[in-house]
């Protein structure tokens, strides 16, 4: 037989991979062989392949493929992540080419254009590797909006915050001013910026002498409740507890002393803006000062701030060093490079904000299983290379809790319950189950009506439990898919591991 002179995989690859689809011979239900189990990490619905999806999934089909060539009963289970802030934009953006603005939809409308898109849409790098030829076993394909795993999210939440792990409370979050939600530390990606340092003058009350304060928001000025010196900066021992004023706006306000002001950064004096720093706010708590929020959930300035309200936070800034010009506030300005963070889902410059959310405890979430990172020091799992092991152990030591609840309608909707007055209620799965817990507690006593939280689930608040889910292991912890096929191997670039 005469061999072509060049390869056409048009000839070859469709045949052969609907001849092994036909054949079912990816395709795997528990028997007597070894099992040997992986998980695709769920790629976005509205994502495409890129290059690490072709070098983590490649990876991944050689060892299913290898393992079937072992004998073992091999078993790659694919699927598909909802996605919060990624599908929401995508169905925001098309309902916007159709005229139609969101703030316009109830809760219920938005929902039917979203699933309408992801049917139309979603899954195509699904499709991808099929034309690629992972050997997938796509009859198990899974996506995490599904009923069965919606409703393990559910439970689990309940679960853990029936054992004190998920708690709602007022704390500094990382802001999407453009996705309006929050995120997650790991959602905001920094880099480095050429940015402005602006030498503003804080006079002195009563005094043509002033306090000069560096600063790279001077937009942020109007929610200044103090100025924060080093107590071991002799410059400025003689002004500490004495009044200054915060300039445009004329307020009076302390000056203060704390180790945390850094000596060497521009003038050893730092204005304290509670609302947007979270290091100001620690500050802020630690001197019990007033809180100003200069700004509007859309990153435009809010009526708190006096100056510049309804304009954008970048217009309003250059506003700001117009007017300090002006008034002759204005010292100096410098050009310096520093680490601006940008949202990984809208590319938005992130805003650091005072926000009511939920979160997971996660230092007391690692006392209560100290396995987590003791079976790693021991080598009972093992790491790949050995010198990441440091790198987990520094990661769980320094662990910051994890804000779950996003500003969404696309996702796990939270299941906790409030009265008329927002009073948290119950946390339920249903409404019928809050209200009896409710009153429960109240000695037979109904609120007039109960409102379940608007917010909805992190997406990775799902795709964490997804090596359970995917075999229906909360759903029925015995059924013979989970009890056969768990642990699995979870591919992923991030996160490599038996799970």
């Amino acid at each position: 037989m005469e061999l072509p002179a060049k390869y056409d995989p048009s000839q070859t690859e469709d045949k052969w991979y609907a001849y092994w689809l036909r054949n079912n011979f990816f395709h795997s239900e528990p028997d007597e062989r070894e099992p040997y189990t992986i998980v695709i990490p769920p790629p976005n619905v509205t994502g495409v392949l890129h290059m690490g999806h072709m070098l983590n999934n490649t990876i991944q089909d050689v060892l299913i493929r290898k393992a079937r060539m072992q004998g073992k009963n091999a078993c790659w289970v694919p699927g598909t992540d909802h996605a919060s802030i990624a599908t929401e934009a995508k169905v925001v953006g098309m309902l916007r080419e159709k005229g139609i603005k969101k703030s316009d939809l109830s809760r219920e409308e938005f929902l039917k254009y979203a699933w309408e898109w992801k049917e139309k849409y979603g899954g195509i790098i699904l499709e991808q590797l099929k034309k690629l030829g992972a050997s997938c076993d796509w009859e198990r394909t899974r996506f995490t909006m599904e009923d069965s795993l919606s409703e393990a999210v559910i439970d689990v939440f309940i679960d853990l915050h029936k054992k004190g792990l998920i708690y709602r409370g007022l704390r500094m979050i990382n802001w999407d001013p453009q996705a309006k939600t929050t995120l997650s530390n790991e959602e905001v990606l920094y880099e480095e910026t050429k940015s402005s340092l602006y030498y503003v003058k804080y006079m002195l009350k009563d005094s043509d002498e002033y306090l000069l304060v560096a600063t790279v928001r001077p937009e942020t000025i109007m929610g200044d409740v103090a100025v924060c010196v080093n107590p071991r900066d002799e410059r400025y021992k003689n002004l500490i507890g004495k009044t200054v004023i915060v300039p445009m706006i004329n307020r009076e306000v302390p000056v203060i002393a704390d180790e945390y002001v850094d000596i060497e950064f521009g003038t050893g004096a730092l204005k304290i803006t509670p609302a947007h720093d979270t290091n100001d706010y620690e500050i802020g708590k630690k001197f019990n000062l007033p809180v100003i929020d200069c700004f509007n959930e859309d990153g435009t300035i809010a009526a708190a701030a006096q100056l510049f309200v309804g304009e954008d936070r970048f217009k309003a800034r250059k506003l700001a060093i117009i007017k300090l010009t002006e008034l002759g506030l204005l010292e100096k300005t410098e050009e310096i490079v520093n680490k601006t963070g940008r949202s990984e889902r809208t590319n938005a410059v992130i805003e650091p904000r005072l926000s009511q959310q939920w979160f997971v405890d996660m230092k007391l979430f690692f006392e209560k299983n100290p396995q987590v990172l003791n079976d790693v020091m021991t080598d009972e799992l093992k790491f790949y290379p050995p010198k990441l092991k440091n790198t987990y152990k520094h990661w769980i030591d320094n662990v910051r809790d994890w804000c779950i609840s996003r500003q969404l309608w696309w996702g796990q909707r939270i299941p906790a319950w409030y009265d008329e007055a927002g009073n948290l209620v119950a946390v339920a799965k249903t409404e019928a189950e809050a209200l009896a817990a409710y009153q429960s507690k109240n000695a037979g006593a109904s609120p007039a009506t109960l409102k379940q939280d608007e917010d909805v689930l992190d997406t990775w608040f799902s795709s964490w439990l997804w090596p359970i889910s995917v075999f229906d292991g909360f759903k029925d912890p015995n059924n013979k898919d989970i009890q056969y096929y768990y642990p699995v191997f979870l591919g992923d670039a991030h996160d490599n591991g038996w799970l």
